[in-house]
């Protein structure tokens, strides 16, 4: 009976010890940002999109608005689609039904000339549509229909042939300067940033996969500031690397969790936004660990953060973009929550607080 007692007591602790083990490789420790920034008040305004009957929205893959106030959502479903809405959130038109690059929704920007561009990861392609909805400009090339997906490649195969200047594989996101140089996180495939000028003409390309300095695992978003500075969200890297407009590393900022999406405000005072959504584990994309986003100035110095995990109003779930074009109005892309939300920050409010 004792020996019984004894081997009992020891699976006891086996089981618990591994449990421990398992919550440790799950829950990816905090940033060094989490525990001392501030938390930012703020509302999520309730039923903010409203689509027509019959008509439903997949995930929240990418969000952008325009100078009138209208912003554009990237949604995958059962098939990839754009659809615009108004200031108000009424839907207004969809834009590119059935275009040939619609494959797999990856993002979606907003130009300085309210031209809409698309980032889709499945064709390898990204899309320029004027104000009107028309394609002005297409870079990149979908693969030919009996090839398919290009595969990932093995851990112990040769690796992948040297990235090509038109060639893109799986991008994910898109940023200017004000010259309208372009400038490409290209992305899942190729771990590199590609910089072309405003009429599509390659320039430089820099990164490979790996963690050293302009390095990359999975560059997921881009932008851009005032003086054509480039801020990479080095998503699997778990940090910021900021280069400047020749693709030169400046600085890395490594203290506000995994990247999924970044965001730099217009104006004067420019400030970004990075969410910070841990896909670190196989489970975070579905049960997220971490549903913060930190306000920033462009140095990396944390002002703030706001948003806790979850599904609920107010809460993020996967948060995949960022539109920020009012420095105190986001849009914010969910993946598992299938949602937009739009997000009023109440900075030096005290009495304000989230929604929840």
């Amino acid at each position: 009976m004792k020996r019984n007692l004894k081997l009992f007591s020891s699976l006891i602790g086996l089981v618990a010890f591994s449990c421990a083990a398992f919550g440790q490789n799950q829950v990816p420790p905090r940033p060094s940002a989490y525990a001392t920034a501030p938390d930012i008040p703020f509302t999520s305004v309730p039923n903010f999109i409203k689509l027509p009957a019959g008509l439903y929205m997949g995930e929240g893959i990418g969000v952008a608005s325009n100078s009138k106030g209208h912003f554009f959502v990237f949604t995958r479903s059962g098939r990839t689609r754009l659809f615009e809405f108004d200031r108000t959130g009424e839907f207004v038109r969809e834009v590119g039904d059935g275009l040939y690059a619609f494959e797999m929704a990856h993002g979606v920007r907003v130009d300085p000339q309210d031209n809409i561009w698309v980032v889709d990861e499945g064709s390898n392609m990204i899309v320029e549509f004027n104000p009107q909805g028309r394609v002005i400009m297409v870079l990149g090339r979908k693969p030919e229909a009996g090839g398919g997906r290009i595969p990932a490649t093995p851990a112990n195969s040769a690796p992948p042939p040297p990235a090509q200047p038109y060639i893109l594989n799986r991008p994910t996101d898109l940023a200017w300067d004000s010259a309208g140089n372009i400038f490409i996180a290209d992305g899942y495939g190729n771990s590199r940033i590609v910089k072309y000028d405003k009429n599509g003409v390659f320039v430089k390309a820099v990164g490979t996969k790996g963690k050293e300095p302009l390095q990359f695992d999975t560059p997921h978003t881009i932008a851009a500031d005032a003086q054509g500075n480039v801020y990479v969200g080095d998503r699997g890297n778990r940090r910021i690397q900021v280069l400047d407009n020749d693709l030169n590393l400046k600085k890395i900022i490594d203290n506000v969790g995994a990247p999924w999406a970044i965001c730099v405000t217009p104006g004067p005072h420019q400030y970004l936004y990075a969410s910070n959504s841990n896909p670190d584990s196989s489970d975070s994309r579905f049960f997220p660990v971490s549903g913060e986003i930190y306000k920033m100035e462009l140095d990396g110095t944390v002002l703030g953060k706001f948003g806790t995990p979850g599904k609920m109003l107010g809460e993020f779930s996967t948060t995949h973009w960022i539109d920020c074009r009012h420095e105190n109005e986001l849009l914010i892309g969910e993946i598992t929550s299938w949602r937009v939300q739009k997000i009023i920050l109440h900075p030096g409010s005290a009495s304000a607080r989230a929604s929840k």
